[in-house]
């Protein structure tokens, strides 16, 4: 039996308590894996990232998901995503419908029908929040899912062992089960673009700069002038995760 196998078995037979110490001393037996391998003079203590959304500038075009999809080898079937767009629809007597706009087909020529009882609509991108406070993290049996210290949350799929508790616990439903390798999946930021300097592939890709992403370390981020000139909001902010997505202009009916 694999490592694998038997701590999947240790979830289901062995108490919690007694299960917590056995994994303990698993993993105090080994390092921590990193999900991305960081190179030359790069110091994660230096940074805090993070990620603003200007929801007035979001097309929905879902160039974003595709470039996202591509750069992480995201599963192409429908409802996997590490990002994906909602859109709003404000109608006529106050009700709100939100569809995601990821999962439906490429528009064709053929002119939109327009609803004449929706009074406004919008577009937000939503992705992992990359929590100051992740649940995630707190939940996972074996320390699969970890927090660096540059703030970016990420999961060892070498030591996942498909349970889904992070699943289960995130609050903005970014997390799924990878169906190709049976381990959690989620945003990582585009992590091993970052660490070289990059941006991730998603603000790279965007037509009309609705993403901006940046340290908040620093004083010349473009993210901490963006949040200098704008009242941000956070998803759920009941949560008390400490988002590090911020969001500019965000209607107070997205959830």
């Amino acid at each position: 039996m694999n490592k694998r196998d038997f701590l999947k078995q240790s979830i289901l037979f062995i108490p919690a308590a007694g299960l917590m110490q056995t994994l303990a001393r698993v993993a105090a037996g080994e390092d921590m894996a990193t999900a991305a391998a960081t190179s030359g003079d790069y110091d994660a203590s230096q940074h805090w990232y993070g990620m603003g959304i200007d929801v007035d500038k979001c097309i929905g075009c879902n160039r974003c998901v595709e470039a996202c999809k591509t750069e992480n080898n995201v599963p192409q079937e429908p409802f996997f995503f590490r990002t994906w767009i909602e859109r709003y629809s404000i109608h006529a007597d106050g009700e709100v419908t939100v569809e995601c706009v990821s999962t439906q087909p490429p528009r064709g020529e053929e002119t939109p029908q327009v609803d004449p009882d929706v009074v406004r609509s919008f577009f937000v991108p939503k992705l992992c929040n990359q929590c100051a406070n992740p649940p995630c993290v707190q939940v996972c049996p074996v320390g699969a899912t970890f927090q660096t210290k540059d703030g970016v949350v990420l999961v060892d799929e070498k030591r996942c062992i498909g349970c889904r508790y992070c699943i289960q616990a995130c609050p903005y439903g970014a997390r799924y089960l990878n169906p190709e390798t049976k381990t959690a999946d989620k945003c990582t930021f585009c992590y091993h673009r970052v660490t070289e300097g990059l941006q991730p592939a998603c603000v790279e890709v965007c037509p009309t700069q609705a993403r901006i992403f940046g340290d908040f370390k620093s004083e010349a981020s473009r993210l901490v002038r963006f949040e200098r000139v704008n009242e941000i909001s956070v998803l759920k902010p009941d949560m008390n995760t400490a988002p590090k997505v911020r969001y500019a202009k965000l209607d107070g009916e997205v959830r």
